[in-house]
């Protein structure tokens, strides 16, 4: 089954939106996992707009699933991973004014770089996942800087879904297919939400985990935050 992990993000962003300590990040996340979430994913940014980097910390004191910390590998992030040691540390291309992820790296154009953030990278985090678009040469290029896993960037296949939902996931099995050969674990994630999930995981059988934040804390104003959970879970069982 594939495993999902809830970014709590969006948690944060409501926290910080009144200060104090309500909704408590910790909390929720230790509650995700409770109603049977199988990760618990954050992504800091430099302005702390959602995620503080001490959220972290302290999140990683109680996580008691999988820990993936998303970041762009400035100094900062590298020293975040070093300190607490997570189980996944996935590596994003945002600029520090990103307002959310938008594309994959070109892991051929900034092999160098990454190669070396890796190899600093899985001496502290359980491995090292780089986020890619759907593209075989952007996998292979992952592989060949020293990734352990792609996540998927998915907001191209979540937008031409309801339109044409096969041509929406082809690349993705064509790329997913690609990872698999070479033995790259595979995630996915953004934009995906209770209508595009199940399919993606039908055709991408190899697939390991997801990252969803968004659209499953939107979700969970409507439903619960432990519903919301179970009905994400129901879509991965196919």
């Amino acid at each position: 089954m594939v495993r999902l992990s809830v970014n709590v993000n969006k948690i944060a962003t409501l926290r910080n939106a009144r200060g104090g300590n309500n909704p408590n990040v910790v909390q929720v996340a230790q509650d995700c996992e409770r109603f049977g979430a199988q990760g618990i994913t954050v992504h800091p940014r430099p302005d702390e707009r959602h995620i503080r980097y001490a959220d972290a910390l302290a999140l990683k004191k109680v996580v008691a699933t999988e820990f993936n910390i998303e970041g762009y590998p400035d100094e900062r992030y590298l020293r975040l991973v070093n300190e607490t040691r997570p189980d996944q540390a996935t590596l994003v291309p945002d600029g520090p004014h990103v307002l959310t992820s938008d594309a994959g790296w070109d892991t051929v154009k900034h092999h160098p770089f990454l190669s070396e953030v890796i190899a600093e990278l899985k001496k502290s985090a359980g491995r090292v996942s780089v986020f890619v678009d759907a593209d075989p040469r952007m996998v292979e290029g992952a592989k060949k800087a020293g990734a352990d896993r792609i996540e998927l960037y998915t907001e191209p296949y979540a937008s031409a879904f309801h339109t044409d939902r096969e041509k929406a996931i082809a690349p993705y099995v064509k790329a997913a297919a690609e990872a698999h050969a070479i033995g790259l674990g595979i995630n996915a994630g953004h934009d995906l939400d209770l209508h595009n999930l199940k399919f993606l995981a039908q055709r991408i059988p190899q697939l390991d985990e997801v990252s969803i934040g968004h659209a499953l804390i939107c979700d969970a104003l409507y439903y619960g935050l432990e519903n919301t959970i179970q009905l994400y879970l129901r879509q991965l069982k196919g």
